[in-house]
């Protein structure tokens, strides 16, 4: 487990707060259980059920479900998300709060998300709470 990951506040259903290392990202993708669920397992091509939390390495949060009050749904592993997603939620457990650091290539990439504020470079943090799966 990487040593330079931020820390996030809150439990499971909370909305976190990152406080971020003074170190680098890390160069590739980073995954770390906050919380472990006891829920069926995520598999490739499910229907995965989240609410996440996304900020910039060191800057600001883009976006998260908290606020929305709603989570989210998607494929997942099938390429419908970025791929530090698909990579980092595949074998997590219903119930887990998890935490990603994602290297640009495999968030945005070099373009970014130019609306979101997201720069070509920058690393991506999102913690991600798996409310649900269905196979």
């Amino acid at each position: 487990m990487p040593e330079n990951l931020p820390t996030a506040s809150g439990s499971f259903g909370d909305k976190p707060v990152l406080t971020f290392p003074d170190t680098p990202a890390p160069h590739d993708l980073a995954v770390q259980v906050l919380h472990q669920g006891s829920g069926d397992t995520v598999e490739a091509g499910d229907d995965i059920e989240v609410n996440y939390y996304g900020q910039v390495w060191g800057g600001r949060m883009f976006d998260n479900s908290y606020d929305r009050g709603s989570s989210i749904s998607f494929g997942i592993g099938v390429g419908q998300v970025i791929a530090g997603w698909d990579e980092g939620l595949v074998g997590k457990q219903v119930g887990s709060r998890v935490l990603l650091s994602i290297p640009p290539h495999l968030g945005y990439g070099d373009r970014g998300m130019p609306a979101a504020g997201i720069g070509g470079t920058d690393t991506l943090v999102f913690v991600v709470d798996v409310v649900g799966t269905r196979h």
